[in-house]
């Protein structure tokens, strides 16, 4: 199995009901994306101000945001379509942010997107955009919001600089219990810290080194009330939990981990080393909400064979998911500082080592959630591929 040139690329869906800030927090992942590329496709038929340019709200439209992003204005028949042509690698795109409109099911967006068959797209979460100062009202009018928040993957809770300390706490209660695991965080503005949606790209240095003024510049110098040159505190909002081991995962113990995962932690990312159940592989593990998928990667030669995960969430308790991480480190397993010591004579009947049938069945729970590498550009077929939040649910 050989690794993909290019990965697949996430594609969030931002949701919310009209005027609860869904533009304004795009405007703020688009000015604060750090050199990521970001491919948008708007589904209204508005007017929506983007990085400073007035994008027309017309069906099939494709505009041009300038360093790398582009905007795509699409009804849900054309969804398809269009990311087919911003997944191409000509478009070098990083992560695609799809705008639902304020009156569209998102979870048909969601249910498009696990249904698609282009392999060069991963989902990447839904996003429900809340507008504190009007949750009640709105609600009253649209019912279907508590549809809508209890298939959220992440909830934020925006405008709450225009409500009182007491009621935002009432508020956050309110939408946490409506949510049910997903994460909750408060904004003003819609300022979230872009690492909560997607990765920062690493760039080669001569691409940064050398450029025009952009409008990402200008708009971070002449943002209004001051507030956007002050998103280096936007993380307080959310914590950030590293894990590193050199002892291979118990496959058993680690899909229990991750159908156990807590409320509020909102995505998983890095790399699993599952020892004696794959010697071959690497398991890159993507999970957002309850999605879950793995993708085998060989090793390469002479890497150190480690897991390293980051957990990402609002409300978490670190400690107790470390630890949890811990505890599924495999008995008896080698360090990755002992290379080959599993193959030695004798040793798959020392005390504490699973048989060969048990490791094997202790990775059924693993590869239900596996996924094929995407093939190369050239070879761009469609094939059709389960949906993995059937699996999520049946797991």
């Amino acid at each position: 199995m050989t690794p993909p040139r290019t990965p697949q690329i996430p594609v969030v869906v931002l949701a919310g009901f009209l005027g609860s800030g869904k533009t304004t927090l795009l405007n703020h992942l688009l000015r604060n994306r750090a050199g990521t590329r970001i491919g948008v496709i708007v589904n209204d038929f508005g007017a929506i101000e983007i990085d400073a340019m007035t994008v027309s709200g017309q069906v099939g439209s494709t505009v041009s945001l300038g360093n790398g992003c582009l905007c795509c204005a699409v009804d849900a028949s054309e969804l398809d379509t269009f990311l087919e042509t911003l997944t191409r690698p000509s478009a070098r795109l990083d992560v695609i942010v799809i705008e639902a409109s304020g009156l569209a099911e998102p979870q048909e967006l969601v249910r498009m997107l696990l249904a698609s068959e282009n392999p060069h797209i991963l989902y990447g979460g839904l996003v429900e955009v809340v507008d504190a100062a009007e949750f009640g009202r709105t609600r009253q009018r649209h019912p279907e919001i508590d549809r809508h928040l209890a298939v959220a993957d992440l909830v934020v809770l925006n405008k709450t600089d225009r409500v009182g300390e007491a009621e935002r706490e009432r508020l956050r209660a309110a939408v946490a219990e409506l949510s049910g695991p997903a994460a909750v965080i408060s904004a003003v503005h819609g300022r979230i810290d872009p690492e909560l949606l997607f990765d920062p790209a690493l760039r080669p240095d001569h691409e940064d080194k050398v450029r025009q003024l952009t409008f990402e510049d200008l708009l971070r110098e002449e943002a209004p009330d001051g507030h956007e040159g002050h998103d280096d505190h936007l993380h307080a909002s959310y914590e950030s939990v590293d894990f590193t081991s050199d002892i291979p995962m118990d496959p058993r113990r680690f899909m229990e981990f991750l159908d156990s995962r807590p409320d509020g932690l909102y995505r998983i990312k890095g790399f699993v080393d599952f020892g004696a159940g794959d010697r071959d592989n690497s398991y890159a593990l993507h999970a957002v909400g309850r999605f879950l998928r793995f993708v085998p990667r060989p090793w390469a030669r002479g890497e150190q064979r480690l897991t390293q995960l980051v957990m990402i969430g609002a409300g978490i308790d670190a400690a107790a998911l470390s630890a949890g991480l811990a505890a599924c480190r495999a008995d008896g397993a080698e360090r990755a500082d002992e290379p080959g010591r599993a193959d030695e004579p004798g040793r798959a009947d020392e005390p504490g080592r699973a048989d060969a049938a048990d490791v094997e069945r202790a990775m059924w729970g693993v590869l239900r959630y596996v996924q094929e590498q995407a093939p190369e550009p050239e070879a761009f077929d469609a094939h059709e591929t389960a949906d993995p939040r059937e699996a999520a649910a049946e797991a």
